[in-house]
């Protein structure tokens, strides 16, 4: 009984850890399928349905004028139109006629396949296929052929327009190499210098290393918003005095490394503190000095540190774009993807195929990286976190 009652409770709280995660998955995947899948689909598709219809199917709204009146034939008492929808010059794209009706505001008031009353006289009956007959009474005396409504089921369509009109039209091809530039840079090199600084704080003994330490710590909560301003002006005297242009790479690689060290530093440092003592210790006794047992011990056994904190800060750069408008600018080839995205969300507020393709491909990469990385994210957060330095 004991023991029933002590595998429920270790087993409950273990299925509400699951289910939340699930929750957690489901709740980032939707979105994510969504965009995929309308970036995938064709303007008509996107604005007559939701993407979960896709695979399904979609019923699309579009007008046809029926054939002219100078093509009625008569039919005993009546007058008859016919002929197919699909063959106007104004109609939409080809399928499964749903229904159909005679007022825009009422495109489906009929049945496909229904013998529509339209009143005096005329009756009207469009078939699945598109075929009509269009009868009446006495004869045709309209000047063109009557306009209809048409609710039309199109089978499941994709393409890569889309993508193609992102790459190539919309610029958003260079703002990804200019992320990429702007992102790997200002990954890599905050990561080498935090894990020098990270190592000395560690396992060197100098005179002001518990106050450097508290400064990093202190450093952390610095707003970014507030130190912005004073490093631009900063950099651009600097940049004036060495003849270097206020608006480069070279400007945001800076920026962001600064921005993103003290969070590596602290990370790095208790990660490589809790390191075990006698592994450094027998190095130095078989005569390695601080920069061997830092290259060939500490960044081996320190990765899974490292790739927590890659994963951190490409994902901040990737998606930045405050420092990257003030130190890079809005030029069209200095733009990052987050500022043409912005870009075109003003430009093109209505075309979903475009902002929902560009938003994937500024998505891939940073999902490329997380799952590549993620199996050290966890390890590398909570290994220095346990063990003091």
């Amino acid at each position: 009984m004991n023991a029933a009652i002590n595998l429920r409770r270790i087993g409950l709280p273990r299925l509400i850890v699951h289910f939340s995660v699930l929750v957690i998955c489901i709740l980032w995947l939707i979105p994510t399928i969504g965009i995929l899948v309308t970036s995938l689909r064709e303007p008509g598709q996107i604005a007559s349905s939701g993407w979960w219809t896709a695979f399904s199917g979609a019923a699309e709204t579009s007008a046809a004028r029926l054939g002219e009146p100078s093509t009625a034939r008569q039919d005993g008492p009546n007058y008859v139109i016919s002929g197919s929808v699909f063959d106007g010059a104004d109609t939409g794209p080809k399928g499964s006629v749903r229904a159909f009706g005679t007022k825009v505001a009422a495109p489906t008031e009929f049945t496909a396949g229904e013998a529509a009353d339209l009143g005096d006289g005329e009756t009207l009956t469009v078939n699945e296929d598109g075929t009509y007959v269009y009868s009446k009474n006495a004869p045709f005396t309209d000047k063109r052929g009557k306009r209809v409504y048409l609710s039309v089921a199109q089978p499941p369509s994709f393409t890569l327009d889309n993508y193609r009109t992102v790459l190539t039209s919309q610029g958003i091809g260079q703002a990804f190499i200019n992320s990429l530039t702007v992102a790997i840079p200002a990954t890599i090199i905050p990561i080498l210098i935090s894990a020098f600084a990270a190592y000395a704080l560690s396992w060197m003994q100098f005179p002001g290393r518990a106050i450097i330490i508290a400064v990093v710590v202190g450093l952390i909560v610095v707003p970014l918003q507030m130190s912005l301003i004073p490093l631009l002006k900063m950099y651009n005297e600097i940049g004036a005095f060495f003849g270097i242009a206020s608006r480069s790479y070279v400007g945001i690689w800076l920026a962001h490394a600064a921005f993103g060290m003290p969070l590596a530093i602290y990370l790095l440092r208790n990660y490589i503190a809790g390191l075990p003592k006698e592994v450094i210790e027998s190095a130095r006794v078989d005569g390695a000095s601080d920069f061997e047992i830092f290259v060939r011990i500490v960044l081996p056994l320190s990765f899974p540190a490292l790739a927590s904190f890659s994963i951190f800060q490409f994902l901040w750069t990737w998606n930045d774009l405050l420092v990257a408008m003030v130190f890079l600018g809005t030029g069209k080839d200095q733009l990052v993807l987050t500022g043409a995205l912005n870009a075109l969300l003003g430009s093109m507020g209505g075309k979903w195929e475009i902002l929902t393709a560009s938003a994937f491909i500024t998505i891939i990469v940073p999902i490329i990286v997380f799952f590549a990385l993620q199996r050290y994210l966890v390890r590398g957060l909570l290994a220095g976190s346990v063990k003091g330095g």
